[in-house]
């Protein structure tokens, strides 16, 4: 008989950080910060809009602490690291979701500004190295952890900037997963589809043409909502993932099919 139960799907007594929970309403990442607080998870509710962060805080209630953080700045990602251990003691779990997108995907490359690529790549690519640092060594304290990036179903293939930035997070991806696997770290990432979170239908509209392209290709529904992506969450930070490393979970009814 299997010893596997599903008490190694639950995240009790764990920490997690979850940046970018906070903004645009209803989005993936307060569905996150909410699916880990479900499974028993303390979680910081990280975001650039404190406001926001304290409104799914709230909505959690004392398993979860609203923090501002501007992942792009190594300062502000320290003092989110600081109050994180202040509150709950230490860290075990980084969910890397915060991300620029609604600003990257309506300029073609050829005609973007080198400055707001550079911003895109320092939010998107940089910032989740710069949380990964800070968050190595709170990890190795514990004896080991999780860091799950978010990349996008476009990024396979890239076709915009904002595809050339989820692409490249998940080069950070494999390569975290190689470096920090003998230190007892699992580093993989979700590729989400197309997600009815706001930001994704201010993006895709029901009258776009993408999602009706999308509609003859894709092999299930074409569009999810965030708390699809809440499972493959869970499976990646809780113990049962503790065997997957290195990979990208896409989570986005077919529209990616590759080996």
């Amino acid at each position: 008989m299997s010893g596997f139960t599903t008490d190694r799907c639950r995240l009790a007594g764990k920490v997690a950080i979850d940046p970018g929970a906070g903004g645009r309403g209803n989005s993936i990442g307060a569905a996150y910060a909410k699916g880990l607080a479900q499974a028993g998870a303390k979680v910081v509710v990280a975001d650039l809009n404190r406001a926001g962060a304290e409104v799914v805080a709230n909505e959690i209630g004392e398993a979860a602490l609203a923090v501002q953080v501007d992942i792009a700045d190594e300062a502000s990602v320290a003092t989110m690291m600081a109050a994180t251990v202040e509150a709950f003691g230490g860290l075990d779990i980084l969910v890397n979701n915060a991300a620029l997108m609604v600003e990257a995907v309506g300029t073609p490359a050829i005609q973007t500004e080198i400055a707001a690529f550079e911003k895109l790549l320092r939010v998107n690519l940089t910032g989740a190295l710069i949380c990964a640092k800070a968050a190595v060594p709170l990890m190795q304290a514990r004896g080991g952890g999780k860091i799950v990036n978010q990349l996008s179903a476009g990024a396979w293939p890239a076709q915009t900037t904002y595809g050339v930035s989820k692409i490249a997070l998940h080069g950070l991806t494999t390569t975290l997963a190689s470096e920090l696997g003998p230190l007892g770290i699992n580093v993989n990432a979700i590729a989400p589809g197309m997600t009815m979170s706001d930001a994704g239908k201010a993006l895709t509209p029901d009258d776009s043409p993408f999602v009706q392209a999308a509609m003859a290709r894709v092999v299930m529904r074409p569009r999810g909502i965030p708390d699809d992506l809440v499972g493959a969450l869970l499976l990646l930070c809780s113990p049962a993932g503790d065997w997957i490393t290195g990979q990208a979970l896409n989570v986005d009814g077919g529209f990616v099919l590759r080996n």
